[in-house]
């Protein structure tokens, strides 16, 4: 400032004396006042070079002032760039947030004051079918259109979430998802959504394996509770008493067959997984599965015109080795050759292959001529107790446990 001042005085003084030079008093005033409206000129384009500057927002091309003009355009320069600083690094943090939101394995929609989407994730997008650029700005209520979700946001009520039907499921495969609201701030909601099909399917399973593991040992034994108040109540003939007795022994057969398949199902679930560093050679493990499948196929075909057409890889073709249980891979490559023995009709054709694909994976596959599975029953093969026909896995002996 006092080399502002120091300025403007300069220039009063010289406007004075040009005036006392060329006149007399009233020169004197004339030169200050030119020389004031000068001044006044210069401060003014100063300072309109300046706002031109900070209008144009071009830091890096600020006018080369000196005095006051100067020393606000170096000041409004550090300002911007600790400004632009901090507004970098609250950029960088949001950049971050929305990316770990983004990576969330649940969806997570934002959303303001009136209910509108402010930002979606992907999962969440593919929860509701939404598009995260075209749907923003738009009303929840009017995206979702399920009755429940409808019902639950007019309640005001989200200390508990709902479970929707979900988007990308099909009639027979459907995807469920929990959604629950979030108030916080002024009035702002945060949504969130997950796949929670697994877990209803696992509750069904478990409905569904109680009430079949009832059934399953409940009949055989009900069957064995007649059968022995026949024999205790009835004089019956030594044949009658042979037929009952070797019936009751097909009841408990069936019911030991239940229990073994549980007990080797719970062994299986409930021990550690088989050390990986156990080899065996492929063509001991397939030359075991191919004497079992041929022994039982001999056994059910025995009272047949016709026994069953085999077709098993060459034992040369079979070379390696597998790493895991060799009781555990015997016993689940030898349930999908027991399978298709027992539901290929008498003359049908047992096609067992072995290869290895180019990323060293190895596949097995076992294809008959029987009456196959028809593609809806296919997802449902490893849950326990479920049969394609019950009628049919009970005329071959099947638990339904093999493949679970």
């Amino acid at each position: 400032m006092l080399w502002r001042f120091s300025f403007f005085l300069g220039g009063q003084l010289l406007g004075m004396g040009v005036g006392w030079w060329q006149a007399d008093a009233w020169g004197v005033a004339a030169g200050a006042a030119v020389a004031a409206w000068i001044w006044f000129f210069l401060d003014l384009w100063r300072g309109a070079r300046v706002l031109r500057w900070i209008r144009t927002g071009e830091m890096n091309k600020a006018p080369a002032l000196q005095g006051v003009w100067g020393e606000a355009v170096e000041r409004t320069r550090r300002l911007v760039r600790r400004q632009e600083v901090k507004a970098q690094e609250s950029q960088d943090r949001l950049d971050d947030i929305l990316a770990a939101l983004q990576a969330s394995p649940n969806g997570v929609v934002l959303l303001d004051k009136e209910g509108r989407i402010e930002w979606c994730n992907a999962v969440a997008a593919a929860h509701f079918g939404f598009d995260a650029r075209r749907d923003e700005l738009q009303s929840i209520r009017n995206l979702v259109r399920d009755p429940e979700f409808s019902a639950y946001y007019a309640a005001q009520d989200f200390s508990a979430d709902v479970v929707l039907e979900g988007r990308g499921g099909t009639p027979s495969r459907p995807v469920r998802i929990s959604v629950q609201l979030h108030p916080y701030g002024d009035g702002r909601s945060l949504l969130l959504s997950r796949d929670v099909t697994a877990l209803e399917q696992a509750d069904a399973m478990r409905r569904d394996f109680v009430a079949n593991v009832s059934h399953e040992i409940r009949t055989p034994l009900t069957v064995l509770m007649g059968f022995v108040e026949t024999l205790q109540t009835l004089p019956l003939v030594a044949q009658e008493r042979a037929r009952y007795l070797d019936l009751m022994a097909q009841q408990a057969t069936r019911m030991h067959s239940v229990v073994q398949d549980l007990l080797t199902l719970s062994r299986l679930e409930g021990s550690p997984l088989p050390g990986v560093r156990e080899w065996h050679p492929l063509q001991t493990l397939l030359h075991s599965c191919e004497e079992e499948g041929r022994a039982l196929s001999r056994l059910v075909t025995r009272d047949q015109a016709r026994p069953h057409e085999w077709s098993f890889p060459a034992s040369e073709s079979v070379v390696g080795e597998i790493a895991g249980s060799m009781k555990e891979l015997q016993s689940a490559l030898s349930n999908l050759i027991s399978n298709a023995v027992r539901y290929t009709p008498a003359g049908g054709r047992i096609t067992v292959q072995w290869h290895i694909l180019a990323d060293g994976r190895g596949v097995f596959s076992v294809r008959d001529t029987g009456p196959g599975i028809a593609p809806e029953h296919i997802p449902r093969l490893t849950e326990r107790f479920y049969r394609v026909s019950n009628s049919r896995s009970r005329d071959s002996g099947g638990t339904g446990l093999g493949l679970a």
